[in-house]
């Protein structure tokens, strides 16, 4: 099988088997298949797209080329969440608990932040003594006693994509909608859960910046899940603007902490309720996505989903005191208010750029090297849809370094669209994406 042939057919359109999909990521993995080869390949995929039963296809492959972590000493279903990222977006120390406390096991592979989108590892590492780094043995066993434990991605979990996405970052083929489902879903399917719910963000603040995309995109990889046998749902979600109203690690946390109290802002408490009923149905505990909220409602208000977080973060070697006194964590030396120079109502919010402000102040990650200073970040206090007048504050900026506050001020202000025209708050979920719909 020569890789000169299977580049021409798929340049003149035509499909690629299983056995020749198997032969490309295998032998590029194992370093048969050189970089320029393999770049004309995906130029022409670029070009020419894979149909549904290539795109499964290149994942279950890419799934395959290293570890598939063995999950099988689980009692019970295990469901997956996985979001597409965006700013804020801290779903994941809240619903993991959440939906723990009412029965749904829980094993996730999470990873670190790059850019202006937070990780939930790191996030989590805002917590004193917090780790991630569990072998196995001692993964399964934790979510069998408490029923929910978070690990960090291994280097041997799906490197084919890990090699691939590498080459198309710098050959312009990243945008292309079978090659990102495959890529994510990859991982997923490597990760070993029976069930995946997934958080497709679309606006301004998230990789798909329209919903036409975001919904393409949720589609592939619905159908990619369910043809490797896992149900998958996805729910397309807003990021037109930034979820909850804390951005940056140890903020976020504690927003996270106080929304598993009854305390958190709507829309972040509407999207951990939305994602975990899914998961509960998912899970069989259930029959309904509205019973399946009252669970969730409940154990809220009763408490044992703050509790479950408390084992949680202990059974990792964190200081659960933390949770139960979020005035433990370390505040940055400033918080400067950002105050509106306009009169009217918040009719936009360019959301990408509140995510780049926290990473201007240090809470993000230029490299994979960068250090980030977790107790920088930004308390939202204006929305849209939210009247504002002359002197309002928009904003806290919680900063160390002072020097950075101007510029950040700056483009707060360059991120607000306000006029005296009302608008309508923000539709948080969008839409449901199944296997039949």
């Amino acid at each position: 099988m020569r890789m000169y042939d299977l580049i021409s057919k798929k340049r003149d359109g035509l499909k690629l088997c299983k056995e020749e999909i198997d032969h490309v990521v295998n032998g590029y993995t194992l370093g048969d298949i050189p970089d320029y080869q393999m770049s004309a390949l995906m130029m022409a995929i670029f070009f020419n797209h894979l149909d549904e039963e290539e795109t499964i296809n290149l994942t279950l492959a890419m799934a395959n080329s290293g570890e598939l972590l063995d999950l099988s000493g689980i009692d019970g279903l295990k469901i997956d969440k996985h979001s597409t990222g965006g700013v804020g977006d801290k779903t994941s120390i809240a619903l993991g608990p959440l939906v723990a406390s009412v029965g749904v096991k829980v094993a996730k592979m999470s990873g670190r932040g790059l850019g202006h989108t937070g990780g939930t590892i790191d996030k989590l590492e805002s917590i004193p003594g917090f780790h991630t780094n569990l072998d196995n043995d001692v993964f399964i066993k934790q979510v069998n006693d408490i029923g929910i434990a978070i690990m960090g991605q291994t280097k041997t979990l799906a490197p084919a994509d890990k090699k691939l996405y590498a080459l198309r970052d710098v050959t312009a083929t990243v945008n292309e909608m079978s090659l990102i489902a495959s890529s994510i879903m990859s991982k997923k399917l490597a990760a070993g859960s029976d069930k995946i719910v997934l958080d497709v963000k679309t606006g301004s603040g998230a990789f798909m910046k329209s919903f036409d995309d975001a919904h393409r995109l949720a589609s592939e990889m619905v159908k990619i899940g369910n043809g490797a046998g896992k149900e998958t749902v996805a729910i397309i979600s807003d990021m037109d603007q930034p979820l909850g109203n804390n951005v940056g690690n140890s903020l976020e946390v504690i927003e996270a902490i106080m929304t598993l109290r009854g305390k958190g802002p709507r829309d972040f408490t509407d999207l951990c309720l939305e994602l975990g009923s899914h998961m509960v149905v998912l899970s069989g505990i259930t029959q309904s996505l509205s019973s399946a909220k009252e669970l969730l409602l409940e154990a809220i208000a009763s408490g044992r989903a703050t509790q479950k977080l408390k084992e949680f973060i202990k059974a990792q070697g964190g200081d659960s005191s933390y949770i139960d006194n979020p005035e433990l964590f370390p505040k940055a030396n400033y918080q400067i208010s950002v105050l509106s120079t306009k009169e009217g109502y918040v009719q936009q919010i360019d959301c990408e750029k509140i995510g780049l402000c926290s990473l201007m102040l240090g809470g993000g990650r230029l490299t994979k090297d960068s250090e980030i200073d977790l107790r920088v970040g930004l308390v939202l206090h204006k929305k849209r849809g939210e009247f504002v007048e002359v002197g309002t504050p928009l904003l806290t900026i919680h900063a160390n370094d002072p020097s950075k506050c101007d510029e950040v001020q700056k483009t707060v202000l360059e991120s607000y669209i306000i006029e005296l025209e009302q608008v309508e708050k923000s539709e948080l979920i969008k839409k449901v994406v199944t296997k039949s719909s």
